[in-house]
């Protein structure tokens, strides 16, 4: 058992989401999206670094001493399975492990509604889930790969940056490669892909020109393609992706984006006040003909008002997702507050003047 295997056991116990070992600090959990020092020794940097070197592969060591950091993924059997960072800093080393479960929620454990379950069937076209870093997107994304897993006899390949969750194949066959393990870059698995047969992709992240390409690409002839993006809201996605390109290519993208695109979850997530915990407000919108239409003639301005008027095609803005956990007593007044997008709308909710002073 390696040394830092204790921290790991700890985070266990406690229900913690990230692990931070950093030199010169004391060791920190985030429990329920907030910060928590363990009570232990200050960490010096060398016996940090050698605890961090138990657990890392060669390679990885060797790419983090020439470039000052470096992610891949550790597994204690039984319990868990962890995403780590390495990086230098001020006093020396550190390092963040996030705990990825061992076992995949589905979308009815999550609460999540029913179009969001139905993604899994789609024939052809992209998905994203979208929001900023820790917002579950990982999750949403396991969720809904697990439902494609029990229902279809049918190839499904994940290109992660590392591999997070870990489905064993049921109806369908699952294969996971890993950038910089089993593939060069997401753009170099994606190339491939295109010729291991898959029917559903999931790219962990799309971080470049190329990767954002080739998804548009693969999602285009035929496949089902799902992916991640750091934006919050539909209509800022669609304008990312768009942004990408060299203004010359961007009216072409704007039709291929429409053509392939079937639907953007964008998240957010809150501390839970009824149990210990987190859940995520989903903003959904469901690429409707209207939609894609918006998208063809550049006026992603008008998305949001076409997911306010969808609801019967299962769209719902993230105000309304908000909203309904604040009612149902989920959520303090005082996240909704924070994280919403028209915040005169939760101001009655409070019982003091909001902190964040700018958005008043």
């Amino acid at each position: 058992m390696a040394q830092i295997d204790a921290f790991f056991k700890l985070m266990n116990e406690k229900g913690a989401s990230d692990l931070h070992l950093v030199a010169g600090q004391q060791p920190v959990l985030r429990i329920d999206g907030e910060i928590e020092r363990v009570k232990y020794k200050v960490l010096d940097n060398d016996t940090l670094k050698a605890m961090l070197y138990e657990i890392a592969p060669e390679e990885k060591i060797k790419e983090f001493e020439e470039t000052g950091d470096v992610d891949f993924a550790y597994e204690i059997p039984g319990l868990a399975r962890y995403r780590a960072n390495f990086f230098l800093q001020k006093n020396g080393v550190g390092a963040v492990f996030r705990e990825i479960p061992s076992s995949i929620m589905t979308c009815d454990q999550l609460g999540f509604p029913p179009v969001v379950k139905r993604l899994a069937t789609l024939p052809r076209g992209l998905v994203l889930v979208t929001g900023p870093t820790g917002s579950g997107k990982s999750t949403t994304l396991a969720a809904v790969i697990h439902e494609a897993n029990l229902s279809r006899k049918e190839h499904i390949l994940t290109i992660e940056d590392p591999i997070e969750f870990v489905h064993k194949s049921e109806k369908a066959i699952v294969n996971h490669r890993e950038v910089g393990l089993h593939t060069r870059s997401f753009a170099a698995a994606l190339r491939g892909a295109l010729r291991e047969d898959p029917d559903i992709i999931m790219v962990g992240e799309m971080r470049d020109l190329e990767t954002i390409s080739l998804a548009l690409e693969a999602c285009n002839t035929g496949h089902l393609v799902f992916a991640t993006l750091h934006t919050m809201g539909a209509a800022k996605t669609i304008d990312r992706i768009i942004e990408v390109f060299p203004e010359n290519q961007q009216e072409q993208v704007r039709s291929s984006l429409a053509d392939g695109i079937r639907a953007v979850i964008s998240q957010a997530l809150f501390r839970r006040t009824d149990r210990r915990g987190r859940v995520a407000a989903l903003e959904i919108m469901i690429a409707t003909p209207a939609v894609r239409n918006l998208i063809r003639e550049g006026k992603t301005f008008q998305i949001p008002s076409m997911i306010q008027t969808g609801k019967k095609y299962g769209m719902q803005t993230l105000d309304d997702s908000i909203m309904e956990l604040l009612n149902n007593r989920t959520i303090s007044p005082e996240d909704a507050y924070m994280k919403c997008i028209e915040k005169q709308r939760f101001l009655p909710f409070l019982k003091k003047p909001p902190a964040d002073f700018t958005e008043v």
